[in-house]
């Protein structure tokens, strides 16, 4: 009995030889025996009571139309549904977008859930009310940035991070996590942390714990070219142990501070000839 035990495969976990025991830790079965790979950042969040949490919230309305980015097998989608007049879900796995419409159907939800079959990164996005993720934690930076590009703006972003990456987003000036992340993020919105999830609330698990913050665009956005302004930011943070009065102080920098400053110059001299116009040189003759 005890030999065919340890040899037995039955309950997915045991098996002979070690390669196949190692994939079966870098991957988790789930829902109608789909794997979780977490390499693509798939760690689906099987706590009904964290779900029902997040959805609760988010402040979900009647009238919503609700964007939820990786939706996975469906447990926060399904939530959702129940609360919103509709919910875009972007998703990139073609293995859970057949999930998805197969827990949808025959259900009074299954007009009201419209999938996008793509990467949230290339897709153009909808018009949307509120957004209510689990994300990929790979893609948090540049998706975080691409909401908030978005327009026309939304009410709220309601996302999960994980969690250091959650805490640096929220962080305020004076606080030692405050960073380039929490500097553009906070130009251009109100972050607040909601709550803590463990890592064990997840299928498979991920290594760390993860937060779920509350994102609110400012509006109207303030009256700042992004570019210009993120430029500065990472001058600042590019030295973690100097002042601010050092970094601008050394060669390096105040070279780039005048190579850009003559190339304004030279763009504010073209443009005030090209408005003048042709004719303009010749009116003192």
């Amino acid at each position: 009995m005890g030999k065919q035990t340890k040899g037995s495969s039955g309950d997915g976990l045991r098996v002979a030889g070690g390669v196949q025991k190692n994939k079966a830790k870098k991957q988790g079965t789930g829902v109608s025996g789909l794997e979780f790979h977490k390499s693509k950042g798939q760690h689906i969040l099987k706590n009904p009571m964290v779900v029902q949490a997040i959805v609760d919230k988010a402040g979900v309305k009647s009238t919503d139309v609700v964007l939820e980015i990786g939706p996975g097998t469906g447990n926060l989608t399904m939530k959702l549904l129940e609360k919103a007049k509709r919910v875009v879900a972007i998703e990139l796995d073609p293995r859970m977008v057949l999930e998805l419409q197969r827990r949808v159907q025959g259900t009074p939800y299954q007009n009201n859930l419209q999938i996008i079959h793509g990467d949230f990164m290339k897709v153009d996005l909808p018009f949307f009310d509120l957004c209510v993720a689990n994300i990929p934690y790979n893609i948090s930076s540049p998706l975080t940035f691409k909401l908030l590009a978005h327009r026309p703006p939304f009410r709220a972003a309601i996302i999960m991070y994980q969690h250091e990456f959650a805490m640096r987003l929220v962080a305020r000036p004076g606080d030692p996590l405050y960073c380039r992340l929490a500097a553009n993020t906070q130009l251009l919105a109100r972050v607040s942390h909601l709550l803590k999830v463990g890592k064990n609330n997840f299928r498979p698990p991920p290594k760390v714990d993860s937060s779920v913050v509350r994102i609110e665009p400012r509006h109207p956005p303030p009256p700042v070219n992004f570019m210009e302004w993120d430029g500065l930011v990472r001058l600042c943070f590019s030295r973690k142990n100097k002042t601010l009065g050092a970094i601008f102080r050394q060669g390096s920098t105040l070279a780039a501070m005048e190579t850009n400053f003559k190339m304004y110059q030279a763009l504010q001299l073209g443009s005030g000839a090209a408005a003048a116009g042709p004719g303009s040189t010749q009116q003192g003759k």
